[in-house]
């Protein structure tokens, strides 16, 4: 799975974007500033990076500059201003791609595909197999011992933000925020909890476990084999 690590202020758009791009098949990391852009992208595996221009603590342009002196990695910059210079200054600071909002999100989908393909990235396929359990995102099917396991939509976002964690505490609010906040209703985090049992009811069993509940923080996805 491609990681795209999205930067925005508007917390409003950056949720959205979220929340569509992982629809498509990206695993998606959300930083406010740059501070919290630079902290992701020296913690994770970032195939791709989207900025705004005009961040709380610097210059997105910048920050983009500083990314492309050392690292081969494409970056689009978003930005309301639509004046050649800064177009120009994009370019000039290494970017990849430069769009001006509002703009529909099969521009943006397109321009991402364009980038990664120039630099040789595909759209890697998530699938998690473990000889008993096989969940294939890309499909949207899993099956345990070669049987069908009948999960929802929901649950396969909820698998798919966990197993991307993978030795990462996941918090029930990161969960509530990706799955359901989009949706415009408000939603206790105890459907998280209620979502996560039934998770475990459909795919674990007396030998294998895979979610470990961290008391007061939020869950881990550890596949544990006991004979």
């Amino acid at each position: 799975m491609v990681n795209i690590l999205l930067i925005e202020d508007d917390v409003g758009l950056q949720k959205g974007l979220a929340f569509d791009l992982e629809n498509e098949g990206y695993h998606v990391y959300t930083a406010v500033s740059i501070k919290e852009g630079n902290d992701l992208f020296f913690t994770k595996k970032i195939d791709l990076v989207i900025t705004d221009g005009n961040l709380p603590d610097g210059d997105g342009f910048a920050f983009c500059k500083n990314i492309k002196y050392e690292y081969k990695i494409p970056v689009i910059i978003l930005t309301v201003r639509n004046m050649v210079n800064d177009e120009l200054a994009g370019f000039e600071a290494g970017a990849d791609d430069y769009i001006t909002k509002p703009f529909q999100l099969s521009v943006l989908y397109k321009r991402i595909h364009v980038a990664l393909r120039n630099y040789g990235i595909a759209k890697r396929k998530m699938v998690f197999d473990d000889g008993h359990l096989i969940i294939d995102f890309d499909k949207l099917r899993a099956s345990i011992d070669d049987m069908p396991a009948d999960l929802t939509a929901k649950e396969f976002k909820i698998l798919n933000i966990l197993i991307s964690n993978e030795n990462s505490v996941v918090t029930k609010r990161h969960i509530l925020e990706k799955v359901w906040d989009n949706e415009g209703k408000y939603v206790d985090e105890h459907v998280v909890a209620v979502n996560i049992n039934r998770l475990r009811g459909k795919l674990e069993n007396g030998n294998f476990k895979y979610i470990k509940t961290m008391y007061g923080v939020g869950y881990l996805w550890k596949p544990e084999r006991q004979e």
